[in-house]
C-alpha cells in the first residue's frame, strides 16, 4: 500500500488590508530603531547652520562665502560614497555598515567642536559626509527587506521624519546650548549620542526577517512570499550599468537633485534667514526655526498614509513640490517687510518639500528590481546629495553676497519647480 506524504502548502502573500495588521511587531521593534538612527545622522549634519548664525565665522576668521562652502562640503563627501555604501549594504550587511557609521560620524561631529582653523573644519565636514553617506540608502534597503509595498510609504516616512523632527528639537536645543556654553560645546554634546546609540543599534538590528526570533515561522514565510511576489512584475535588469542608464533612474536622479537644492538650502540657512529678518536672539531664532518642521511632520504623516491607502505615488510628489516652489516665490515677493506672512509661507514651503519623501522612496523599489535596487537607490540619493551641496552652498553664498534672502528664494524656487515638472513627466508602469 502506498502512503501519501502530507506537504504543507506555502502561505499566500499578504494582500489588501491584511498588510496593515500583519506582524505588527515589525513596527514596534524596527520603526523606533530606524527613526532614532536617522535622527542622529541629521542632527550632526544640520547643526552647522546654528554655529554659522552665532559666530563660528568670527572665531575662525571665515568669510561669508567660505562659510557657505564649508557648510556644503558635507554633501561633497556624502555624494561620492553613496553608491559603494549602498552596494555594500545590499550585498553584505546594513547592520554592520550602520554600526560603524554611527561611531565614526559621532566622532567627527564631536571633533567639529575642537577645530582651530579653516582647513581642519573643511576636512571634518567632508569626513562627516563620507561616514554618513551610506546611511540613507542602507536604511531604505533595510526597510525594503522588512516592509511590503502597501506599508512602505509609511515606513519610509518614519525614516525621513528623522529629518524634520530632529531639526525641530535641534533648533530649540542648539539655541539653548549655544547661549549657555557656545558653538563648540554644542557640537560635542550633540555628537556624543551617535556613538552611544551605535551599540543599541547593534543589539537590536538584524538584516533580514529570518534572523530574528520575535517573528513566528508563519510570519516570516508569509512576509518572504509577499516581498518575492512584488518583484514578479518587474522587468529584469542584468547589472548596475543597465540600471544606472535606464531613463527612469536618470529622471529620478534629476528630480532628487533639483528637489534637494530647495530642501537643503532651506535647512542649512533657515536660522540665518530668520535671524536677519526678525533681528531676534538665537533662542527665539531656534523656536521660530522649529515651526516649519512641525508643519512638515504633520504633512508627511498624512501624505504617506494617503499614498499607501491609494497605492499612488507620483500624484503625491510633484503637486506638493510645485506648492513648495510657489510658497518660496510668494515669500520672496513679500520680503522682510511682512515678516510673519513671509514666515507662514516658509512654513508651507517646508511642509510641501518634506511631505513627498515617503511616496518618492516607496516608488523606487516598485519600479527597480531587487538585484540592482541598492546601487540604484545609492545613485538617486547621491544625486540628491549633489543637489544638496549646490543648494546649501549657493543659498548661503547668495545670502552673504546680497545681505538678504531674496535671491536665495528665487534660486530655491527654480530648483524645486524644475523638480516638480520633471517628476510630473516620469512614466511609471503600473
Amino acid at each position: 500500500m502506498s502512503t501519501l506524504k502530507s506537504r504543507s502548502l506555502p502561505l499566500p502573500a499578504i494582500s489588501g488590508e491584511a498588510s496593515t495588521a500583519f506582524a505588527p511587531k515589525r513596527w514596534l521593534y524596527l520603526i523606533p530603531l530606524i527613526f532614532i538612527t536617522y535622527s542622529l545622522a541629521y542632527l550632526d549634519r544640520a547643526n552647522y547652520g546654528f554655529a554659522s548664525a552665532v559666530g563660528i565665522e568670527q572665531d575662525l576668521g571665515i568669510s561669508k562665502s567660505t562659510s557657505s562652502l564649508i557648510g556644503a562640503l558635507f554633501f561633497l563627501g556624502y555624494f561620492f560614497f553613496q553608491v559603494p555604501g549602498a552596494i555594500y549594504a545590499q550585498k553584505y550587511s546594513v547592520r554592520k555598515l550602520v554600526f560603524c557609521s554611527l561611531i565614526l560620524w559621532g566622532v567627527c561631529a564631536m571633533a567639529t567642536g575642537l577645530v582651530t582653523n579653516i582647513p581642519m573644519l573643511m576636512v571634518i565636514r567632508v569626513s562627516l559626509g563620507i561616514v554618513e553617506a551610506a546611511v540613507m540608502p542602507a536604511m531604505l534597503i533595510f526597510i525594503s527587506n522588512w516592509f511590503t509595498r502597501k506599508e512602505r510609504s509609511r515606513a519610509n516616512t518614519f525614516l525621513v521624519l528623522g529629518n524634520p523632527v530632529t531639526v525641530l528639537w535641534m533648533s530649540v536645543l542648539s539655541g539653548y546650548l549655544i547661549q549657555a556654553w557656545g558653538w563648540r560645546e554644542m557640537f560635542i554634546i550633540e555628537g556624543a549620542p551617535a556613538v552611544l546609540w551605535a551599540f543599541v543599534w547593534w543589539r537590536m538590528a538584524r538584516d533580514k526577517p529570518e534572523q530574528v526570533d520575535w517573528l513566528s515561522r508563519e510570519e516570516k514565510t508569509q512576509l518572504a512570499a509577499t516581498l518575492a511576489s512584488e518583484q514578479q512584475g518587474l522587468k529584469a535588469v542584468r547589472n548596475y550599468r543597465q540600471a544606472f542608464t535606464s531613463p527612469v533612474v536618470i529622471q529620478l536622479c534629476c528630480v532628487h537633485a533639483l528637489w534637494s537644492i530647495g530642501v537643503y538650502g532651506f535647512i542649512m540657512w533657515l536660522p540665518t534667514i530668520i535671524k536677519q529678518a526678525a533681528a531676534a536672539d538665537i533662542v527665539t531664532v531656534g523656536w521660530l526655526s522649529a515651526v516649519p518642521y512641525v508643519a512638515a511632520v504633520a504633512a508627511m504623516l498624512v501624505v504617506s498614509w494617503a499614498s499607501d491607502k491609494s497605492q499612488q505615488r507620483k500624484h503625491f510628489i510633484w503637486p506638493l513640490l510645485a506648492l513648495g516652489a510657489l510658497a518660496f516665490f510668494c515669500s520672496y515677493l513679500l520680503g522682510s517687510t511682512h515678516f510673519w506672512l513671509s514666515f507662514a509661507l516658509l512654513s508651507i514651503a517646508g511642509a510641501a518639500l518634506y511631505a513627498p519623501y515617503g511616496p518618492f522612496f516607496a516608488l523606487i523599489p516598485e519600479i527597480i528590481p531587487a538585484n540592482v535596487f541598492g546601487g540604484a537607490i545609492g545613485l538617486i540619493n547621491a544625486c540628491g546629495a549633489l543637489g544638496a551641496f549646490i543648494g546649501s552652498w549657493i543659498v548661503g553664498h547668495l545670502i552673504g553676497l546680497t545681505g538678504n534672502p531674496g535671491a536665495a528664494y528665487i534660486f530655491m524656487t527654480v530648483g524645486v519647480l524644475s523638480s516638480a515638472l520633471l517628476m510630473a513627466w516620469v512614466k511609471v508602469r503600473r
